[in-house]
């Protein structure tokens, strides 16, 4: 189970630091203040409608498909299908690792995180589930993602109940190797998978969600607002400082991104990597079916790059990005964090794999240090904004 919880122009920073500098002395810090700067309200929009949001859209849109494809499956399983099916499971895997630097709001609050990837699976309790009729019954009902959304532990759900499922030994498993019974299971948990995927993208997207989404979760009665506040989380963070927000500052808010994204790197390098590597817990192994961990850490890293620099790839924008942002600050700084996260990202992909069968090989260690320098300097970066 994971624990996670959390300028519009740089040059007018740039010139205005600059100035700032020539008549300063050496010593001396830019007395730019970040809650009156404009710059800093236009980088949480950024983060929310070019790094969250398209995140989220992508995540709910291959969970739906998803739910769809294994409903079809139970159906009529084929080898083809099932084949696809995994693809498809493999994208939404990819986006919602490519989110974990921005864990806090919704997914905290609502339980997200801990509800659609916990793990280790708990096989004893699968295979008491597959052995009670009466729960095989009420899953295979119209309303059985319901049902195992409330009746079902977190770990018997989300993307690792459907890995264990779909997955063996980092292939797609035959497709007659699975029972009408597990057809079942899936096929409701993955259409709760879905509804939490919905829930995410709809609690930062607001009314700029699919109504069909919306209208889903109204139908199975899953909030997706601020505290019952009717405010959506990307509202929130990009109305910091103004009445209704829960962010009193703008920087209140900038420090929240990144301090998620401080959380990532902790957990990828000091749990997810370390715990099985360090022999805490050699069953503490994330996507161990799939054998997709080594991709699950370096899609961490590559949220928390998506974050630094201003949206996913595609849609970035520099001038409105943390990257530029702390570069005006300290150009060194900034220069270090970047270091960090593409230091972090080699070590994570010199990892031998597949990490399920060599999760205590040397080499792991040092992508736990990666990651430890990474937050280090993310938590300068952090310090860098609060003293400003």
């Amino acid at each position: 189970m994971k624990f996670n919880y959390l300028k519009l122009s740089l040059l007018t920073v740039v010139a205005a630091t600059t100035m700032l500098f020539t008549s300063c002395k050496d010593d001396e810090k830019p007395s730019v203040n970040v809650d009156n700067d404009e710059n800093a309200a236009a980088i949480a929009s950024q983060f929310v409608d070019h790094t969250v949001t398209p995140t989220y859209s992508a995540l709910a849109q291959a969970a739906g498909s998803l739910a769809d494809q294994l409903a079809a499956l139970k159906i009529n399983p084929s080898q083809n299908g099932l084949n696809s099916a995994c693809e498809t499971f493999l994208e939404a895997r990819a986006w919602w690792e490519r989110s974990e630097a921005f864990l806090f709001g919704a997914a905290g609050d609502f339980g997200i995180d801990p509800h659609i990837d916990s793990w280790p699976l708990d096989e004893s309790a699968f295979n008491t589930l597959m052995s009670s009729p009466a729960m095989i019954a009420a899953l295979n009902a119209d309303d059985g993602d319901v049902v195992a959304g409330e009746r079902l532990g977190n770990a018997l759900l989300g993307f690792h109940g459907i890995e264990f499922i779909l997955f063996a030994n980092g292939q797609p498993k035959q497709v007659s190797d699975i029972s009408a019974d597990e057809w079942t299971y899936v096929v409701a948990v993955a259409g709760d998978l879905r509804n939490r995927c919905y829930q995410l993208e709809v609690s930062w997207l607001g009314d700029n969600a699919p109504q069909s989404h919306i209208d889903k979760l109204d139908d199975i009665e899953l909030a997706y607002d601020v505290a019952g506040s009717g405010n959506s989380y990307g509202w929130n963070i990009k109305n910091a400082g103004k009445p209704g927000s829960t962010y009193g500052t703008r920087t209140a808010a900038l420090v929240a991104i990144l301090q998620g994204c401080v959380d990532i790197a902790d957990e990828v390098g000091s749990s997810k990597i370390y715990s099985a590597w360090h022999g805490e817990d050699i069953t503490y192994i994330e996507s161990p079916y799939s054998y997709m961990s080594i991709t699950d850490f370096a899609n961490n890293i590559r949220s928390i790059q998506n974050v630094w620099m201003g949206g996913v790839e595609g849609q970035r924008d520099n001038s409105k990005s943390l990257h530029a942002f702390v570069s005006a600050i300290n150009a060194d700084l900034d220069a270090k964090v970047m270091t960090k996260i593409d230091n972090a990202l080699a070590k994570i992909l010199a990892m031998p794999a597949p990490f399920a069968l060599h999760f205590s090989d040397p080499a792991n260690g040092e992508a736990v240090e990666a990651c430890a320098q990474l937050s280090e300097a993310i938590d300068e970066a952090i310090d860098a904004i609060r003293n400003m």
